[in-house]
């Protein structure tokens, strides 16, 4: 589509960085207003926002170039920040990890944060999605639906010149239904928690099946048939369904008291 969109001497503006920040601003936002309704700080939202993102960039980054290393080992300048290649659920273990020391380290609840955040995380991967899409990374397979894009630009990362599913637009647009999902639940919710958990299984639900649209090397989980995505995806998903019904039985319980 449009990876670049202008360039001033050796300065190139990448239409996927654009919409990464967009969607890390935006991200931002929401969570320090919902963390106002929860008696949160703002520069302590703030703080953990920027945490959160370059964690989240740097373990998404690590596990792609993990999981395309011989193509990196070939043209190494290709590992960058700004052209897109990226793996979320390796972005999402690596921001739990870091953010689960600074909230222990300052004492506040694991659980609550993650439903402060969990609707900024999907609004900002929505972003993200719409700028691999104009990067051409995280293409689809071969299509012949008629919503099928075509990508021409030589700088795309996507095979040219043939339909592909939109692969990148599926993730967006499930992103943005799990953003809406998240915002009405999060005023209705019952117990901590109970927010971040739906979004760990709504989004591993739909990473498993836009994965089976996917056209780029996925890799493959070493004895099984599934790539290293989903078999993550699938740990998550069973993680989270656990844990919510143990915290909603705990809830429950507690109510009876």
């Amino acid at each position: 589509m449009h990876p670049d969109l202008f360039s001033i001497g050796p300065l190139t503006l990448h239409t996927y960085g654009l919409l990464m920040a967009i969607g890390f601003i935006i991200g931002l936002l929401i969570a320090i207003k919902t963390g106002n309704r929860h008696g949160m700080d703002a520069q302590q939202i703030m703080d953990m926002g920027i945490l959160l993102i370059i964690s989240g960039v740097i373990g998404s980054k690590i596990t792609y170039v993990l999981m395309n290393l011989s193509s990196y080992i070939e043209n190494p300048l290709d590992m960058n920040l700004w052209q897109g290649g990226f793996v979320f659920s390796g972005g999402l273990i690596a921001a739990i990890i870091v953010i689960f020391f600074y909230i222990r380290r300052h004492k506040m609840n694991m659980l609550m944060m993650g439903d402060i955040f969990a609707p900024s995380i999907a609004i900002g991967q929505a972003f993200g999605r719409i700028g691999c899409f104009m990067a051409g990374c995280c293409y689809g397979k071969p299509a012949t639906v008629p919503w099928g894009v075509i990508f021409r630009n030589p700088n795309s990362i996507a095979p040219l010149n043939i339909p592909l599913h939109p692969t990148q637009l599926y993730d967006s647009l499930s992103n943005i239904s799990i953003f809406i999902i998240l915002m009405i639940l999060n005023a209705r919710k019952k117990f901590n928690g109970q927010v971040f958990l739906w979004f760990l299984i709504m989004h591993s639900t739909a990473r498993l099946l836009i994965e089976r649209f996917r056209g780029d090397d996925r890799g493959i989980f070493p004895g099984t048939v599934w790539t290293i995505t989903q078999f993550i995806s699938i740990l998550i998903l069973m993680f989270s369904i656990s844990l919510l019904y143990y915290l909603k039985s705990k809830h429950r319980n507690s109510e009876n008291i």
